[in-house]
């Protein structure tokens, strides 16, 4: 049978699975009884005993990757709209105006664990299923890449509800009958969550991921979440000690250095945008941005895309994303997008300095970038290259003029969940808080390669070298984008030069240092606040629109027991002036960490 035969049978059969979750009190147990549906398929294949036939394991993958979508959209809206990067228009429907201001009722449609529970107890009958026949009749495994990529679905589903509610019901078990929906359950937090699926995990590191071919044109191997990518995520959530943000990072290079196969590389490229010194404008923008930048490219070579949620490509078809046009102006929106960026996103772009190098002469010069040109062309140039605006927009049937708004991320039915420059800096933010901040700064400023480690970093941490040259990059293959001769061969650069230049060279954007601290220790530290610092704004720059910020400012007020790292960019998200009036327009206080979370009915979340 053809692949694509399969996943349409599989498809079918999907769309009758039962969306069976599970709730908690804020008690140890709970039962899940009040949400469970007699009349409907609870899991696919749930007539079956086992899953080992090859066709019913890939119709039980598709069918698990299917419930997925349905919490495509919210997994962006819930981490982009409660943050500080963005803010709600008059446009907004009424459930999304009370996620920006953390006013999430039992009845919001973004609020809804049912879904996330239809994914896991699906993964849960898969995997006992499936590990009960791991091996054929001449005693070789089968279906471990299946296995591996349906466990690593359960641990990413978990952490999002755990990230979302605080303390959410845990089995691993399926749940088929009535009476197993009304035992007891117990309830756990993020650290259980994390200290689970790591165990659960690690087993499965080696494994590829499942290779289904081509699907609805998309290449399969982008549905999946790599083992390394998520246990990476798992440490840095966990952090306990400095050995889980070195296992983060290790674990990060581990897939960086095998995503592209044996002696592959697999770095952060060099494109960017230009300073034209002949003609005082910009050069290179849309080509660089709209798909090296920010992985609109779909294509395995490409690189930039690790891990997407595929959507429909028409409404009907029930798992249809919401958010080109809750991000653009469409028709089918009266050309009114709902979420525009924060007056905090726009200062913070316009706040760095462009630095650029050109040739002149036999010397090399170095260049900043006017910061007074308008536009939102002065600063950071990956909000201007991603995000266009216009006041004079004609309807072309009724000749009205209207504000047009397009947000290049979102021009694919699709959800980009992973990306490899999210990979690159998450290895950055769990180097920094082991102990390493120059290995940090290297990956923001210049880049990184086996002469910057042994010559920029290696230097201030010889104690520990054995443990830092285990980042292997060669400096043959991971070549450096530091002159403007080498810009044909140089495929490594700094992330902070994506949107402002030769950030390396450039005099506002220095490793925070103080040589008076005489103590070292205690210079580290003081560097390390400093490059964190750093690091929170290079996400903002970076992944503006893409749903990772609330949950990115959480991990840092966790990290530093320090609430105010999300509550005062949150309330200064319409200007640092306007805090206070924005401090009472958001229903819950941001400064009490119990209000991070939202809550179902009572029944799940931390109130």
């Amino acid at each position: 049978m053809k692949t694509k035969n399969k996943i349409s049978k599989a498809k079918a059969w999907t769309r009758g699975v039962l969306p069976l979750c599970l709730t908690a009190c804020l008690t140890l147990f709970t039962s899940c009884a009040d949400f469970f549906e007699q009349d409907s398929n609870m899991v696919v294949f749930a007539d079956k005993d086992h899953l080992n036939d090859a066709t019913d394991s890939i119709y039980s993958v598709i069918g698990i990757l299917n419930k997925l979508q349905a919490v495509a959209d919210r997994t962006v809206l819930l981490g982009e709209a409660r943050a500080d990067l963005v803010d709600v228009t008059a446009a907004a429907n009424a459930d999304l105006r009370d996620v920006a201001m953390s006013n999430i009722g039992d009845d919001n449609k973004y609020n809804r664990p049912r879904d996330y529970y239809a994914v896991i107890n699906n993964c849960n009958y898969f995997i006992k299923n499936v590990e009960d026949s791991l091996k054929n009749n001449r005693n070789e495994y089968i279906f471990l890449r299946e296995v591996a990529a349906v466990k690593a679905v359960r641990a990413w589903t978990y952490l999002q509800l755990a990230l979302n509610y605080g303390s959410v019901p845990f089995y691993t078990e399926p749940l088929l009958t009535k009476e197993e929906s009304e035992r007891e359950y117990p309830r756990v937090d993020l650290k259980y969550i994390c200290d689970y699926f790591i165990k659960d995990l690690l087993p499965y590191t080696e494994q590829p991921l499942p290779g289904y071919g081509t699907i609805k044109s998309l290449d399969s191997r982008f549905f999946f979440f790599p083992i390394n990518v998520l246990l990476g995520e798992l440490y840095l959530w966990r952090g306990n000690d400095r050995n889980d943000y070195k296992n983060a990072a290790i674990c990060y290079y581990n897939y960086i250095v095998n995503r592209n196969g044996t002696n592959s590389t697999y770095p952060t490229g060099t494109r960017f945008i230009q300073w034209n010194t002949a003609y005082s404008n910009w050069r290179n923008i849309f080509v660089d941005l709209q798909y090296e930048w920010i992985s609109n490219s779909e294509s395995w070579s490409s690189g930039e895309l690790i891990t997407m949620i595929p959507g429909d490509s028409i409404k009907s078809e029930g798992n249809y994303s919401e958010l080109r046009g809750i991000f653009n102006t469409t028709v089918d929106n009266d050309y009114k997008a709902s979420l525009t960026p924060s007056k905090s996103m726009t200062d913070l772009s316009a706040a760095q300095t462009y630095c650029h190098l050109y040739a002149n002469g036999s010397n090399v010069d170095t260049l900043y970038a006017p910061s007074t040109l308008t536009d939102y062309q002065a600063g950071d140039l990956r909000l201007w290259g991603m995000w266009r605006m216009n006041d004079n927009s004609v309807n072309s049937t009724t000749g009205d003029r209207y504000t047009s708004q397009t947000v290049f991320k979102y021009s694919t039915r699709n959800v980009h969940l992973y990306r490899r420059t999210m990979l690159w800096l998450h290895m950055a933010e769990a180097m920094n808080a082991a102990g390493y901040p120059r290995f940090a700064y290297a990956i923001l400023s210049k880049g990184l390669n086996n002469r910057v480690i042994e010559e920029d970093i290696i230097p201030y941490y010889r104690a520990d070298s054995t443990f830092l040259r285990q980042f292997d990059f060669p400096a043959s293959r991971y070549v450096l984008y530091n002159t403007p001769s080498v810009l044909s061969t140089a495929n490594t650069q700094g992330i902070h030069s994506r949107g402002s230049g030769f950030s390396q060279y450039n005099k506002d954007y220095r490793l925070p240092d103080d040589a008076a601290i005489e103590d070292s220790l205690a210079r580290i530290a003081y560097q390390q606040k400093g490059v964190e610092k750093m690091i929170i704004d290079e996400g903002a720059l970076e992944f503006v629109f893409e749903g990772l910020r609330w949950y990115e400012l959480m991990r840092f007020a966790l990290r530093n027991n320090d609430p105010a790292i999300l509550a005062d960019r949150v309330y200064a998200r319409r200007g640092a002036e306007n805090s206070g009036a924005m401090r009472g327009e958001i229903a819950v206080d941001l400064t009490n960490p119990a209000n991070w979370y939202m809550s179902w009915k009572g029944k799940i979340g931390m109130k």
